[in-house]
């Protein structure tokens, strides 16, 4: 069975941050609690994100020409239950 989660109140985990980031970047969860009430978990990142920065995708990205058409705007909205 595994180990329960470390858990800081809201004032140790305030004055605590460091610590709990790198525990939590060796794979642990961190459990904080107000007023004994558990509210958050601190949990790893799962994967990682690999961006090239701003511009990464210029000119492999092409828009159609009606992409900021009135129809097209209509059908979004449509989609999301929005309809004008």
């Amino acid at each position: 069975m595994s180990e329960p989660a470390v858990s800081y109140n809201i004032h140790d985990a305030k004055t605590q941050l460091s610590r709990i980031i790198e525990r939590v970047e060796r794979g642990e969860e961190v459990v904080i609690s107000r007023a004994g009430t558990p509210v958050a978990k601190v949990v790893p990142l799962t994967g990682s994100v690999n961006r090239r920065g701003r511009g990464s995708l210029r000119g492999r990205l092409h828009l159609a020409e009606d992409w900021d058409s009135a129809e097209v705007n209509q059908r979004i909205a449509s989609d999301f239950g929005a309809d004008a």
